[in-house]
């Protein structure tokens, strides 16, 4: 039993006056009957109190300290618990999790201090209001097999909110290249009837030509600029790890997630869209929790004061590098699209130009430009199709010539009985059909061989 000093003598005193002698109190006491009767001898004697071990013993994190360091100057958000898996995990670490953490919390107030950090604002962010049209935000949503049991593997679904208003528009899409996302923009704002002064982005590679360090500015894509330029609006790209620069949309996501897609079964990427487009007319009817008014009311403004739409919507083109195959085949996104044999060569590079919704096969050189067209395919919706035009493969052997006979013009004519085929077998078709079969075989009685070999003829004893 450990007491402090003043309850030890206390507890000790006690237990004396009720006459437990000596050694018992010692044994209960856990020290030695010598210091017992010392201080019961003497009144005005205090026990000691046991130098203070704060600081005399080494610490199991102290030797890992300079990781954890460099772990925190990397990233100051890390959580204690994760650097404590990891210590674990890369480096063998032995102590408990919340020595880990009391040294966290000891050594991130200095790191901030190193790297120029206002630690006290950590978590907080600045809250923003926009103008009417000023501004709309973008998100992707992962769906997931949603349509696997129609053969699509993956579905994604593209947000566009209106930040003024909250109004969302939302269409659901296989793929999440650069075509298909700014055609999505494109039916975003047809369904807005205009484009917002500026649109909100994470750091997603359809905008982003390049990450860059923190603070650095970001090198946009050629086509994301470009439809920018044409629809009249700027891009502004969030800062790294600044989630709650789009928080409208992303809360659209989850909206979308729970009240259009949840409980249901769809049969394709359209009753997924008319699902969206049925459910918008009850979220406009809604009072928004944030500004307080019927979302369709706030809408109407928003949407009057978007800038309007250019005369002819822009198409994002991909354009990339595939070689012709010997079957005048070229691979793209995982199905396989033919060119014209006359007009290639195996092994040529060409140049495939991709939409949305299709795909252009063009040569590399060409004195003019519609001189470059090899083919022009609607895009597969399905990994694995095969887009092939009939007449692209004319000229080529197709096999039309091939003929198989069970007859020989070199076999020997057939007697009368073998004629008729009244004892035709199988066997015997099967052997007419060699070269072995049209060589004239003697035929013997089996009594020869018998004799041949010394045997007695059958019958005979």
């Amino acid at each position: 039993m450990i007491l402090d000093p003043e309850d030890w003598m206390t507890c000790v005193r006690a237990l004396h006056q009720a006459g437990v002698s000596i050694s018992a109190i010692a044994r209960e006491t856990g020290h030695d009957w010598r210091t017992v009767k010392k201080y019961l001898s003497d009144e005005t004697t205090t026990m000691p109190s046991a130098p203070p071990r704060a600081g005399t013993q080494p610490r199991k994190i102290a030797k890992l300290a300079p990781v954890v360091d460099a772990w925190l100057r990397a990233s100051i958000d890390l959580k204690a618990s994760v650097i404590h898996e990891r210590l674990v995990d890369q480096y063998g670490f032995e102590g408990h999790y919340q020595r880990v953490k009391m040294y966290v919390a000891e050594v991130r107030p200095r790191i901030c201090a190193e790297l120029g950090l206002d630690e006290g604002t950590a978590g907080l962010h600045r809250r923003f209001e926009v103008t009417p049209g000023g501004q709309a935000q973008v998100d992707w949503g992962h769906e997931g097999t949603i349509l696997t049991h129609v053969g699509i593997a993956n579905v994604y679904s593209f947000h566009m909110t209106l930040s003024y208003a909250r109004d969302p528009f939302c269409c659901f899409t296989t793929s999440q290249d650069l075509a298909t996302f700014f055609d999505c923009h494109r039916r975003a704002f047809e369904h807005f009837g205009g484009a917002p002064s500026t649109v909100v982005y994470d750091r997603t590679k359809t905008v982003v030509k390049r990450h860059v360090a923190p603070g650095k500015a970001v090198p946009l894509h050629p086509e994301a600029v470009a439809f920018a330029g044409s629809y009249g609006f700027d891009i502004d790209v969030l800062a790294a790890y600044r989630p709650q620069g789009k928080g409208r949309v992303e809360r659209q996501v989850d909206i979308v997630r729970d009240h259009v897609l949840a409980g249901r079964v769809f049969g394709s990427i359209a009753e997924l869209d008319a699902a969206f487009q049925a459910w918008t007319p009850i979220r406009h009817r809604q009072i928004h929790r944030t500004h307080g008014e019927v979302i369709a009311d706030r809408a109407a403004r928003d949407r009057a004061a978007l800038l309007p739409l250019p005369d002819h919507p822009y198409r994002v083109v991909e354009r990339h590098l595939r070689r012709v195959g010997k079957d005048c085949l070229i691979s793209f996104d995982g199905s396989l699209y033919s060119v014209p044999a006359r007009r290639i060569s195996p092994g040529q590079q060409v140049e495939v130009r991709v939409t949305q919704d299709e795909i252009s096969i063009h040569q590399l050189v060409s004195a003019k430009e519609d001189d470059s067209l090899l083919a022009l395919h609607d895009r597969a919706q399905v990994k694995g199709s095969w887009v092939v035009e009939g007449s692209h493969w004319d000229g080529l052997p197709d096999g039309h010539t091939r003929s198989v006979t069970v007859s020989d013009p070199c076999d020997p004519p057939q007697s009368a009985d073998h004629a008729t085929g009244a004892e035709t077998t199988s066997l015997d078709a099967l052997l007419a059909r060699t070269a072995a079969a049209r060589i004239p075989v003697g035929r013997r009685p089996l009594t020869d061989y018998d004799l041949a070999a010394g045997l007695p003829a059958p019958g005979v004893n």
